[in-house]
């Protein structure tokens, strides 16, 4: 046979084209379930990654970056008893380990019974007592290693801390319940009798939320006031991922003759936790997609089915021409390709334009891989090769004289 009147690849793709331009309610039907699959799929792995990138951003900025260091204790009796002692120098000491962003020492503060911390000097015997809000001592730069935020005014500074000056910080529940919610006009408050001016309020802290709820004074002033004896624990503030490393470090540095004296919580980084939460996500998303995307393969496969039952005439008169069997299969399997790959690029395209539309809604940095894009292309073509295979077996079965009989 002559080259020019070979049924060529070109006149097989006019073919298969032709006839579901024909009918374009039809193809929007079919493509619909392909196109939501597709769709779904490609939004699960944008958002499994987007995901992984606001889970690794929330543990940076607290759970993989927050180091304690307390001391160990040991049960006597009914009660538990510390077995070592920091050192008031620990901020110092840490500070000067690698991967150490800021430290700090803090402990609570145990008042004399009776005392009161309040904002005015008088006591009015008419009132019930209320308790006082809790008590706590600190380095100065508590709130860089909690991550706080003042709110109004300042914090104290080391000079306060190194000279035990009478001044405090307030919590934000802590200044509302004493009623102090400005610091310019030199506000004080009288702990244990003691004039304590509050220089600052600070607010939204990551760690240790109760701190909202408390004062905050010096170590100077704890140990010259009301004799604090050790501080409570030491809270670092470390780089992410360095918290394996910190932690090995940190108790050699404060007890080189007792490590094993220290409790050390150290963080253990983002990977297993945020890992489990991105692989159940992207197990329901990714099901969910599958459904759908079956849903789409049987929503090619029946129209391809019906369209071959429709031509049935058609395909008789190709057989009589000359048409082979080959061919005839080739023609429909063309079509659910094209269906395919039409559904799975705009499938891609509708995942894309959706994950970046809720990105901008939530303020989220959105992550996407362009290979993903292309894969569910590659993906709604699979499908179509899938979907057409039995109905274009079943059209190059069917016999010329058959078909045209039936017509």
């Amino acid at each position: 046979m002559a080259r020019a009147d070979r049924f060529s690849a070109g006149d097989l793709l006019v073919e298969a084209t032709a006839d579901l331009s024909s009918r374009p309610g039809r193809l929007v039907m079919t493509l619909l379930g392909t196109v939501i699959g597709i769709a779904a799929l490609v939004l699960t792995v944008g958002f499994a990654q987007t995901t992984a990138q606001q889970l690794a951003q929330q543990f940076n900025a607290f759970a993989a970056t927050q180091l304690v260091v307390v001391p160990a204790e040991a049960q006597v009796g009914s009660r538990s008893v510390a077995t070592s002692r920091l050192p008031w120098d620990a901020v110092d000491r840490v500070e000067r380990l690698a991967g150490v962003q800021a430290a700090a020492v803090v402990a609570e503060v145990t008042l004399p019974e009776g005392a009161t911390i309040t904002a005015v000097p008088v006591n009015d015997p008419s009132q019930a007592p209320a308790a006082p809000p809790r008590l706590f001592a600190a380095s100065a730069r508590l709130l860089d290693t909690v991550e706080g935020t003042v709110t109004t005014g300042r914090t104290f500074d080391a000079g306060h801390d190194r000279r035990g000056d009478r001044v405090a910080v307030l919590g934000a529940r802590a200044a509302e319940r004493l009623g102090v919610s400005r610091v310019d006009t030199q506000p004080s408050i009288f702990v244990d009798g003691l004039a304590y001016s509050v220089v600052g309020i600070f607010d939204g802290v990551a760690a240790r939320a109760e701190l909202l709820d408390g004062v905050v004074i010096p170590t100077g002033a704890a140990r010259q006031d009301f004799r604090l004896p050790v501080p409570g624990e030491v809270r670092a503030r470390v780089v992410v991922d360095s918290g394996a490393q910190v932690g090995e470090q940190v108790a050699l540095a404060l007890a080189p003759d007792d490590p094993a004296g220290l409790e050390v919580r150290a963080p253990a980084g983002r990977s297993d936790l945020a890992r489990d939460v991105e692989a159940d996500v992207n197990v329901v998303f990714l099901v969910l997609s599958g459904v759908v995307l079956l849903a789409g393969a049987v929503g090619i496969a029946s129209v391809t089915t019906l369209s071959v039952l429709e031509r049935t005439s058609e395909i008789g008169l190709r057989r009589a021409l000359g048409a082979t069997p080959r061919q005839i299969a080739g023609q429909f399997m063309t079509e659910s390709v094209v269906v395919g790959l039409l559904g799975g690029l705009l499938g891609a395209a509708v995942g894309v334009l959706a994950l970046l539309a809720v990105s901008l809604v939530q303020g989220w940095a959105p992550v996407v891989n362009p290979l993903v894009a292309v894969g569910g292309v590659v993906l709604g073509g699979v499908v179509g090769v899938l979907a057409g295979g039995f109905p274009a077996r079943r059209a190059s079965r069917i016999e010329p004289v058959v078909a045209l009989r039936g017509s």
